[in-house]
């Protein structure tokens, strides 16, 4: 008589995981096309304004000609392409934090690049930029392990000054593009182009409003498409450029000349860069919020190395300061779409469209008003940002509410009155000429001063915001 077995079964009986029984986190789930694209262009709607921000800013503050500005964007689309395919695919251990996160040229650097050009011969405005993003990008790379040990000193009293301010220094620029945006022309100001922009932003006020879905989050497109064609009947939109703008070309190494080192003006952009840094961290952190992985130390660090490794590449071909874009975060969050490889897609598109110049001197010829009409809203929307990250950062301490209001006051010093540090040399104007580094350097001063020197238990509540 067979004798009953006394064992676990074996052979072909035995469970054994399979393919179907592998669960793929939402991260890293690889999405069909007819998903896929429709994601990315999504993200690439969010971000493509901010992207080519930096560049046309910089670009008409140093006078470049349209063939100028058309390879300075194509320039801040590639190195944007490129960061955030490293930054979502990663390169091993040492770069990518692996999440749906979408780097490219941070509206932060963009004041003190702006004072920098100001304080710098023509001719030399751009190489010293460079010089400056360049350094900046180094001082990344060497800080971002050890980062975690400074957040500390940048809590969101720190960061949330500094993002309002940058909203807030920049306004001039959209209120001048509005007006025509070059002031030394006779008509600058003039009714026709107040009213562009103000047809423009209207536009986009109206898409907000009433729009819905995909069609609601590319509402500064719209409107700055809507505001093109309607300048094209009274001359006011110049297409000419696309004849000779270069159908597909790679940037050119150093085009704008060799970097240049100013003491003060690398100062001023490692100050901006550890602001970058912060954003990064805090994005990463509710960015794995979202999408249900925890935000480790080592993420973090892999996640600024892109961002160094991306500044420290811009001034090579002509980009900018990089950093992680709040916008995108914000379009995971609402449509919960949280795979990594849509967001590599867009990074892919991105490098297409900075391998076609073409591309890029479309977006060049965007009137100035219509610009202007626009820039209002992305300005405006960055500096409630910072309004957004102050009130989490408890005001209601006085020690905290002397820190923001001394922090905003250093900062709104230079917009105010422009010529209010001539008399300082010429180092201090380029770091305290621009409201950014001000109200950062005394931002953080204060916190130091309030929060950390001596003050471990009567501070205690101020100190939950760090």
């Amino acid at each position: 008589m067979a004798q009953p077995a006394t064992g676990p079964a074996e052979g072909p009986c035995k469970s054994s995981p399979t393919a179907a029984d592998t669960v793929i986190h939402p991260v890293d789930e690889k999405l069909p096309p007819a998903r896929l694209v429709p994601a990315a262009l999504q993200h690439i709607a969010a971000m493509y304004a901010g992207v080519v921000t930096p560049p046309l800013i910089i670009g008409q503050a140093v006078g470049l000609d349209t063939a100028g500005m058309t390879r300075l964007i194509a320039a801040s689309l590639l190195i944007a392409g490129l960061a955030t395919i490293l930054q979502t695919i990663g390169l091993g251990p040492f770069a990518g934090n692996r999440l749906p996160f979408v780097n490219a040229a941070s509206s932060a650097g963009i004041a003190p690049m702006l004072a920098i050009a100001e304080t710098s011969a023509p001719g030399h405005q751009l190489p010293a930029i460079y010089g400056a993003v360049l350094v900046a990008g180094v001082f990344c790379l060497a800080v971002g392990p050890f980062f975690g040990r400074l957040l500390r000193f940048f809590p969101p009293l720190v960061t949330g000054v500094v993002i309002t301010l940058i909203g807030v220094t920049l306004m001039p620029v959209p209120v001048a593009w509005a007006q025509g945006g070059d002031a030394t022309a006779d008509d600058f100001g003039a009714m026709k182009y107040l009213a562009l922009a103000a047809f423009t932003l209207v536009v986009i006020l109206l898409v907000q409003r009433f729009g819905r879905g995909f069609l609601k989050q590319v509402a500064l497109l719209v409107g700055m498409f809507v505001g093109t064609l309607a300048a094209i009947p009274f001359g006011l939109a110049d297409f000419s450029a696309l004849k000779s703008a270069p159908l597909a070309a790679l940037p050119t190494p150093f085009a704008f000349g060799a970097p240049e080192f100013q003491p003060a003006a690398i100062l001023s952009l490692c100050i901006v860069m550890l602001v970058l840094m912060t954003e990064s961290s805090a994005g990463m952190l509710a960015l794995g919020e979202i999408c249900e992985r925890r935000t480790d130390g080592r993420t973090i660090t892999r996640g600024l190395r892109t961002d160094g490794i991306a500044t420290l590449l811009g001034p090579v071909f002509g980009g900018f300061p990089t950093s992680a874009f709040a916008q995108n975060v914000g379009v995971v969050s609402l449509t919960r779409v949280r795979s990594r490889y849509v967001v590599a897609a867009a990074g892919g598109a991105l490098l297409i469209l900075g391998a076609f110049p073409v591309l890029g001197a479309v977006v060049s010829l965007v009137p100035m008003p219509v610009l202007g009409g626009a820039g209002i809203v992305l300005f405006g929307s960055i500096a409630v940002s910072g309004i957004r990250t102050l009130s989490e950062a408890g005001l209601d301490d006085s020690s905290n509410i002397i820190l923001v209001a001394v922090a905003l006051g250093a900062g709104i010093i230079p917009l105010a009155a422009p010529t209010f540090y001539a008399g300082f040399p010429a180092w201090a104007q380029t770091v305290l000429g621009s409201g950014i580094s001000a109200g950062a350097l005394v931002a953080v001063v204060l916190n130091l001063f309030f929060h950390h020197l001596g003050t471990h238990s009567r501070n205690a509540v101020a100190l939950k915001s760090s």
